[in-house]
């Protein structure tokens, strides 16, 4: 099997201990939760748990780096337009969708991280996209340039959240895409 495919087995596995931690973190705080707690929620063994993960804070950062390595994947799956370098409107919809968990990642402690691990995983997903625009920049400030649009990108979802989502997901995406292009010196 390759390294980008799961086991059906070990995904639902994983699935499990990713809903469990998520739905006690809805309940309590992230350092409460004790690994018992998650393996009882989820209904797996203590020796399943330790083949996939070192502790809870792997469980949850892998669990946060798959939701953002499919949100990163989004668009090419579905074949989007090469000038949607990033799935605003989807990740937005998702995140207003999701105030429990967003609440539980905020009380957790592990906002900051979740958002660091979000904007390197959307940086490489951007300047992939770009590249597949046909965006012609030296390496060096196309990885720079992704990484900036990453940034605003998570500012904007900052923003958006902070002040009760005001704007519909379809129109940040149009403005987070006229600030890509527009940047880049494409109108």
């Amino acid at each position: 099997m390759s390294e980008n495919e799961t086991d059906p087995r070990t995904a639902r596995t994983r699935d499990k201990l990713g809903d469990a931690l998520i739905a006690l973190m809805q309940q309590k705080p992230f350092d409460d939760i004790t690994v018992q707690e998650v393996l009882d929620r989820a209904g797996i063994g203590r020796s399943t748990f330790y083949a996939h993960y070192r502790d809870k804070n792997d469980l949850f950062m892998s669990d946060v780096e798959d939701f953002f390595g499919m949100i990163a994947a989004l668009l090419d799956r579905r074949q989007a337009a090469p000038d949607r370098v990033a799935p605003v409107r989807e990740l937005f919809a998702h995140v207003r969708d999701a105030r429990d968990v967003r609440a539980a990642f905020a009380s957790s402690g592990k906002m900051q991280d979740v958002l660091e691990l979000g904007r390197g995983i959307l940086a490489k997903s951007i300047e992939e996209r770009l590249v597949a625009a046909g965006v012609a920049m030296e390496p060096p400030l196309l990885k720079a340039q992704a990484h900036a649009l990453a940034g605003s990108l998570f500012a904007l979802l900052e923003w958006w959240i902070d002040r009760g989502s005001p704007v519909p997901p379809e129109e940040m995406d149009a403005m987070f895409h006229r600030l890509v292009w527009t940047g880049i010196g494409r109108t």
